[in-house]
């Protein structure tokens, strides 16, 4: 098998996996080497079906030894099989980023004999692009949980970020669908990953040029929508994990039936993309918006309204915060009004400083009245649009399809979405920018 087959067969298989969408990491490039890794200049280039091409997305191998259920790699799937050796990927990189068609790497790898086994060649890869070639670019790793602690540091020491799947949910859906894989095998890595970052940092302060362990941070990444968990279980997990191991970033990724299995849902089953959309949603509300999994969801709500987002959805359900008063409160509080995103608040609070605003203000700013102005006053005034009955708040922020399939009467009122079962450019600005 040439090359071109093994790049064509590996890339393939690896576009499951979700990759960052910024490097997280300031590095300029340096005399003795090649590239560099901007914070913000990885992931500027998409495909047409939204993934990003920036960097060299590519398994080791697809030769898994793991029968994971849902993974097409599985060793009972037939499938064709392929595998780099450890120079080929790395001549591979390098020749790509000359012929400036990527930035940088991200690798991953089906289990090669052995979790050290894999490790060991993915680290080699890593070394030979490091070492010999001088490649200061940006690299993503995903460490192979069982692999020895050892394997796992140097592994660090090489890459920028480091990333351990969660896989599924639940350590019951594991069980199931990932006979050879356990959660305490999963989180070791990511307890390691964590206190190897804070040691680096801590290193840093006394020597200056001291190495950097992952200095990009960690993520993970779940499937939605293979196992019976409820969205709330979901977040609450999510929440967990960037307390407990500080992690940069969790990726949901929505189930796409590829293997037939009694376990799974049928192949004809479509993937759940407006659940995953409204989990990146709720994610943005944990890490920049001061909201907790209790309060976006609970026990007896364990599921996201498919037709609001979920920061609309607790404000509606909370009213007694509302209205707002955009030139005296807090900061903490902007944050909490829907159509006020983190830059639009930022906005509001130095602008105040030198007058107070209006509505028009506003708009310049950057605030989404058509869902701000049901939550806000200005100088103390309602907005007209404000002055609604709470029993219409629900239908004034509903499109007249969307109100008519939960039984509420017609009305012209703006809406949110065009079509609840479509994604607009809307939802895909504040998927990705994180503005709601």
């Amino acid at each position: 098998m040439d090359l071109f087959e093994k790049l064509t067969i590996l890339s393939d298989a690896a576009k499951y996996d979700a990759a960052c969408t910024s490097s997280g990491v300031d590095r300029d490039g340096r005399p003795d080497g090649i590239g560099s890794a901007q914070a913000c200049g990885i992931c500027h280039s998409f495909s047409a079906d939204g993934r990003c091409i920036s960097l060299l997305k590519v398994l080791l191998s697809n030769a898994c030894v793991y029968n994971c259920q849902y993974c097409v790699n599985r060793i009972s799937n037939d499938a064709p099989r392929a595998t780099f050796t450890a120079r080929e990927l790395a001549d591979l990189t390098i020749q790509f980023y000359r012929r400036n068609y990527i930035e940088g790497l991200f690798l991953s790898s089906g289990i090669l004999k052995n979790p050290d086994y894999t490790c060991e060649q993915m680290t080699e890869v890593l070394r030979i692009l490091r070492q010999e070639y001088r490649f200061n670019g940006y690299i993503h790793v995903k460490a192979i949980p069982g692999a020895d602690p050892l394997l796992i540091e140097r592994m660090g020491m090489l890459a920028d970020r480091m990333s351990v799947n969660i896989e599924l949910p639940s350590e019951q859906s594991l069980t199931a669908l990932a006979p050879n894989k356990k959660k305490g095998a999963i989180l070791a890595p990511m307890r390691q990953i964590r206190d190897g970052i804070t040691q680096s940092q801590t290193d840093i302060v006394r020597y200056r040029h001291a190495p950097r362990f992952a200095p990009a941070g960690q993520s993970t990444q779940m499937i939605i929508g293979a196992t019976p968990e409820t969205d709330f279980q979901i977040l609450r997990l999510s929440e967990a994990l960037y307390k407990k191991y500080s992690l940069k970033r969790v990726f949901f990724s929505a189930y796409m039936p590829v293997v037939e299995s009694s376990l799974l849902p049928s192949l004809d089953t479509k993937p759940p993309l407006l659940r995953e959309h409204r989990l990146y949603q709720a994610d943005w509300l944990l890490r920049f918006y001061g909201f907790e999994a209790r309060e976006i969801l609970d026990e007896e709500n364990p599921n996201f309204n498919p037709f609001l987002d979920p920061k609309c959805n607790w404000a509606i359900h909370h009213m007694e915060h509302f209205p707002v008063e955009v030139n005296t409160a807090s900061y903490e509080t902007l944050l909490r009004v829907p159509g006020i995103g983190v830059r639009s608040a930022k906005r509001i609070v130095a602008a105040r400083r030198t007058g107070s605003l209006d509505l028009a203000a506003l708009k310049k700013i950057g605030v989404v009245l058509k869902r701000a102005q049901y939550f806000i006053t200005c100088r103390g005034k309602l907005p007209d649009a404000a002055r609604l009955r709470s029993d219409n708040m629900i239908r004034a922020v509903l499109s007249d399809k969307a109100a008519a399939m939960l039984g509420l009467p017609q009305g012209e009122q703006l809406s949110l979405f065009h079509d609840p079962k479509m994604l607009t450019r809307e939802d895909v600005l504040q998927c990705l920018t994180g503005e709601l």
